[in-house]
């Protein structure tokens, strides 16, 4: 059994380069919230840690609004 980093063979969406420009997208849709250092973005993950509940719950809002509006969908069965 090989243990490692995977590449996709076909590449996302029919782009060149597409991880990266996925990447760049996402930290463009949500970088001011990156630059709180509050949310973390890593492909299709992004990442809320915060201290207090009720802020945590205001930034899960805005990052779905945002996906929402950019077209992007999630799956709620994988969002915990």
């Amino acid at each position: 059994m090989y243990l490692g980093v995977y590449e996709p063979i076909v590449m996302f969406f029919g782009l060149t380069n597409s991880l990266a420009t996925f990447q760049a997208m996402m930290n463009n849709i949500l970088r001011d919230l990156i630059n709180t250092r509050e949310v973390t973005v890593f492909m299709d993950d992004v990442l809320v840690e915060t201290e207090e509940e009720e802020k945590y719950d205001k930034i899960v809002e805005e990052v779905l609004r945002r996906i929402e509006k950019n077209n992007l969908y999630v799956k709620p069965k994988k969002c915990i």
